[in-house]
């Protein structure tokens, strides 16, 4: 598929094709005149993919899976399945697939294949990288691994800080419509944006298609417990901030990040009292002002980290 057309011209075509070539020179003899080329002085990989098995890996002696993981995925192919561009932004959605045979942050090799999600939001100035922000989803990858999160010698679970930037969707709506002249995408933006408000008017379309529930992995064990998933029950105080939207045709990809605090069983997990927040991916479709299709991707292993339950989902049910 050729993700870098679409109709894109200027500089919308050359950010998606710099994106594009840092993408797929990975593992290959160019990538590090690659590098040189399209990452500026400075870049800031803001999250790493897997940020949260390489951060309970920091300090200990597991073995490193390498640049990009090449070392415990050799064979790695990442199948791009979608792409979007929209000022100094672009997006890739994209699956990671290989075979696991290198020690990965403390897990040894499987053998097992993979073939998981990441969505990456990268930001470009003048045909250059300059901050790229990644997330691979990290529940699955051990799922299929067969793995749980490997122990520290220290007994710690290490899990990430709250989400701090972002702004409220009041804000970003005001900050749109200020605008005044609005295009499709504009409007798109701020339904995508109006969308994550607690007293929102329901903005989907008859036959609205969820593609991938948010929290799908907490759903599917909740599911098959006879347990009902509520996430604002679990957490009633849940606030939504909006750090990206992206606009292109008659997509939006959000990034935002969703806080609150622990009060309410979810999932079989007795209320913590914790304060709780992790990033959310979503990519919704629009027709006549409606939401027509959704795939959300939310940082579910972070949540049960900051809970104290990292291997909830993983055939453990210890905390």
């Amino acid at each position: 598929m050729n993700h870098a057309g679409k109709n894109r011209t200027g500089e919308l075509a050359r950010n998606v094709a710099v994106a594009l070539r840092f993408k797929q020179s990975q593992g290959t003899p160019e990538m590090p005149q690659v590098e040189k080329e399209v990452l500026a002085p400075g870049y800031n990989r803001a999250r790493g993919g897997n940020l949260h098995l390489a951060s309970n890996a920091r300090d200990e002696d597991f073995t490193h899976p390498g640049l990009y993981l090449r070392k415990a995925l050799p064979d790695r192919v990442d199948v791009i399945e979608r792409v979007i561009a929209d000022g100094d932004r672009v997006g890739l959605l994209f699956r990671v697939t290989a075979t696991h045979t290198g020690g990965f942050f403390g897990i040894p090799p499987t053998g097992k294949r993979l073939d998981v999600y990441e969505i990456a939001m990268l930001r470009l100035v003048n045909g250059q990288m300059v901050e790229g922000w990644f997330m691979m989803d990290e529940v699955e990858l051990l799922r299929q691994m067969g793995a749980k999160l490997p122990a520290r010698k220290d007994g710690r679970i290490v899990a990430p800080p709250l989400p701090d930037k972002g702004e409220e969707v009041d804000a970003v709506i005001s900050r749109l419509e200020a605008k005044g002249t609005l295009s499709p995408q504009d409007r798109n933006k701020i339904l995508a944006a109006a969308s994550r408000s607690r007293s929102a008017k329901e903005s989907r379309a008859a036959g609205h298609r969820h593609l991938r529930y948010g929290f799908t992995h907490l759903r599917e064990y909740c599911k098959a417990r006879g347990v009902a998933f509520d996430l604002d029950a679990a957490i009633p105080d849940r606030h939504d901030r909006i750090e990206v939207l992206m606009a292109e045709g008659d997509e939006v990809w959000m990034r935002f990040s969703t806080n609150g605090t622990h009060q309410g069983a979810l999932c079989g997990l007795a209320p913590t009292g914790k304060r709780v927040g992790v990033h959310v991916a979503a990519i919704l479709k629009f027709a006549d002002g409606k939401i027509t299709e959704s795939w959300t991707f939310a940082d579910e292993f972070g949540l049960l980290l900051q809970l104290g339950a990292p291997n909830l989902l993983l055939g453990s049910e210890e905390a």
